[in-house]
């Protein structure tokens, strides 16, 4: 039951993070669209880089990328607290129910995954190189959350009988 309790409280954890971060992302709208605006302009890379033809100058666009980051980080909350009322419904039943209960766990895990690996590690962190900023590198907070929701996968994954 330890083990149990443990998958829903950890599924919880990233369900109330996301939860905040998204939150904070739309009541404070203008900080992190600063974020994504530097980053996707390139503003802060090594000067005389030659990978400047990847910024992108389009407000639009900037809007856009953050707003679907939004919605993203409220798809991973939402799967998180879908799977957290799952698997607590299914605590006390059965290895295979509790099992079948992780659908949407699994789901918002692997779109976090998806968000901070996809998103800000390999598009930010990369293409866009966000790594060579000292102002507007995101790449330590975004591989806090990709390593904690792995573990948190991998755990959940485990099979409980």
């Amino acid at each position: 039951m330890v083990i149990r309790i443990s998958k829903l409280v950890l599924l919880l954890l990233i369900a109330i993070n996301l939860t905040i971060v998204s939150l904070n992302n739309i009541l404070d709208y203008d900080s992190n669209f600063e974020f994504v605006k530097n980053i996707m302009n390139m503003s802060t890379t090594f000067p005389d880089n030659n990978l400047m033809w990847r910024k992108i100058e389009s407000p639009f666009l900037w809007n856009l990328f953050y707003i679907i980051i939004i919605i993203c980080e409220i798809v991973i909350a939402t799967c998180c607290y879908i799977g957290s009322f799952a698997l607590y419904k299914n605590l006390k039943k059965s290895g295979i129910e509790f099992n079948n209960a992780k659908k949407f766990g699994i789901i918002g895990l692997v779109l976090s995954l998806s968000l901070y690996g996809l998103v800000f590690i390999t598009i930010g962190g990369e293409w866009f190189l966000m790594w060579q900023s000292t102002k507007w590198n995101g790449e330590f907070s975004a591989l806090k959350m990709f390593i904690l929701s792995g573990i948190i996968l991998l755990f959940m994954n485990q099979k409980d009988s």
